[in-house]
């Protein structure tokens, strides 16, 4: 059963489907410019709870995590400066652009089809936070816990052999 707050699981399933280091990297260039650009495109729509008694503009659209938190600024300032029809442009040609990337990083080099495709939620989710723990494993040598990269290798390699032997039968 994988729990919501189960990391393990939810990282595991992610990086069976991100094993190839070229697909690896171009997730890590274009997943958090796709977060930027869909809060771009967002942001004239209208806000999912008024934040503006709390000091923040009305133009939230959404209810910023701690990790989007910067996309969410970024996009606002962008959007404001560019206005809203060329925001509309550079948001959607900067989608296609990096969702083009991730397929074509899929299809070439890791020769397996999206997570997104198995699990539509979990993928949209899990992406940004998968890319953001890569970058601070890789540089930093970050771990949420002592042995969690451990465990998720392990859990990543069993997913990755089990897709395998279904693909050979």
């Amino acid at each position: 059963m994988m729990g919501l707050l189960d990391l393990e699981k939810h990282f595991a399933f992610y990086g069976a489907y991100h094993s190839n280091p070229i697909n690896i990297v171009i997730h890590i260039i274009f997943v958090w410019p796709i977060v930027f650009t869909a809060l771009l495109l967002l942001y004239p729509a209208s806000p999912i709870y008024d934040l503006s008694q709390l000091g923040f503009p009305q133009s939230m659209t959404l209810d910023a995590a701690l990790m989007c938190f910067a996309c969410w600024v970024g996009s606002s300032v962008l959007a404001d400066r560019l206005g809203p029809s060329l925001a509309v442009k550079v948001g959607l040609a900067s989608q296609l652009l990096c969702w083009t990337g991730q397929f074509l990083g899929h299809g070439l080099f890791e020769k397996r089809a999206p997570a997104l495709l198995d699990n539509l939620a979990q993928a949209f989710l899990m992406a940004p936070f998968f890319v953001l723990l890569e970058i601070l494993q890789l540089v930093f040598g970050y771990e949420p816990y002592p042995g969690f990269q451990a465990r998720v290798n392990a859990k990543v390699e069993s997913s990755i052999k089990e897709w395998r032997e279904k693909q050979i039968k």
